[in-house]
């Protein structure tokens, strides 16, 4: 009997919810969650701003699942889509457990973190964890000092952080590195477990809210518009990354292939805002075009697990930025 209740304690124990990384553009949210979730899921990329959707990665653990919710950057808004989202970043982050707050270790803190940790000092019920990411590129020095500027802008602002932890993400995407490479192959993989084992605790007491196998619970057609999007922006280093939109019409298995060797057709346009930006992303002779569509499938093909037939075309939506209608036909 008593066997019986220390049983039903034990599994009332396990828990579940939202945890959401917030932090100015390239603050290393993205490549954390990545590192937490084990796979690319929120797409990476050193422009700001290419976090459009909410992403949501699952890390599953014997005794939690941890749900990240990916927001977009939270920007002073110039156009509608950019109030758009800021609104969307403000309800999610009222709505999730506890909210991470990604600081690179790397630059001083800034008026964009003051900005973002004004409006954080205003979500009073969610507990709040300061994470000083990309640590291996600063010495301990430095990182210590970076700690304590963390510690007095929460003090100034009344922010109680739950915890100020370092971390470097990096380090567990590599990990065929060896040992002597700068700070250890294997310390980063521990780190961001670190990150899991502190949010855990502040989840609710709750069975799992996904399936085992389930990474993400995006639309695949939206993840693979993201990938897409992601490597039409590569090298578009002058155009506004916000200028590309990128809406997968369709996707479906080519017919009559034998069952061992199916074919996932995928058509998509990328949409820009302006003819003329049309030869930039086309390129000379449709170079850069197809240097889009060869990287674009190859990720998609990790992603699906499938071989994958791209077929892409670029298209003008006159200032879609500024077109309720149009924005939301791209599904913002």
């Amino acid at each position: 009997m008593g066997a019986m209740s220390v049983r039903t304690e034990s599994s009332a124990q396990h828990r579940a919810g939202f945890a959401c990384f917030v932090g100015r553009p390239n603050a290393g949210k993205s490549t954390l969650t990545n590192a937490l979730v084990g796979t690319k899921v929120a797409i990476t990329s050193n422009r700001p701003q290419t976090t459009r959707h909410t992403v949501r990665g699952i890390v599953h653990r014997p005794d939690a699942q941890l749900v990240l919710v990916d927001t977009p950057g939270l920007h002073k808004p110039r156009t509608l889509l950019g109030e758009r989202l800021n609104d969307v970043v403000r309800t999610t982050w009222a709505e999730v457990d506890v909210i991470g707050f990604c600081l690179p270790a790397d630059q001083k803190l800034g008026p964009g973190d003051r900005f973002i940790a004004g409006e954080l000092a205003g979500i009073k019920k969610t507990p709040k964890i300061a994470i000083v990411t990309k640590t291996d590129l600063v010495d301990s020095k430095q990182l210590a000092e970076q700690l304590l500027a963390v510690d007095q802008l929460g003090r100034e602002l009344g922010i109680e952080w739950a915890e100020i932890i370092p971390v470097s993400a990096v380090e567990s995407e590599g990990a065929g590195r060896s040992p002597s490479d700068r700070g250890g192959g294997g310390r980063g993989a521990g780190q961001v477990g670190l990150v899991a084992d502190l949010l855990v605790p502040m989840l609710p007491e709750s069975p799992p809210l996904y399936p085992e196998g389930d990474l993400t619970d995006e639309p695949e057609q939206v993840m693979v518009a993201e990938l897409i999007r992601e490597a039409a922006l590569e090298g578009v280093r002058d155009e506004l990354p916000h200028s590309i939109a990128v809406v997968v019409e369709e996707m479906l298995p080519r017919e009559d292939r034998p069952a061992d060797k199916p074919l996932l057709d995928i058509h998509a346009n990328v949409y820009i805002e302006r003819p003329s930006q049309k030869g930039i992303i086309i390129g000379p002779k449709g170079k850069r075009l197809k240097e889009v569509g060869v990287k674009s499938r190859k990720h998609i093909e990790a992603l699906l697990g499938t071989p994958v037939f791209l077929d892409l075309h670029v298209k003008v939506a006159k200032d879609w930025q500024r077109d309720p209608k149009q924005l939301r036909k791209l599904g913002f």
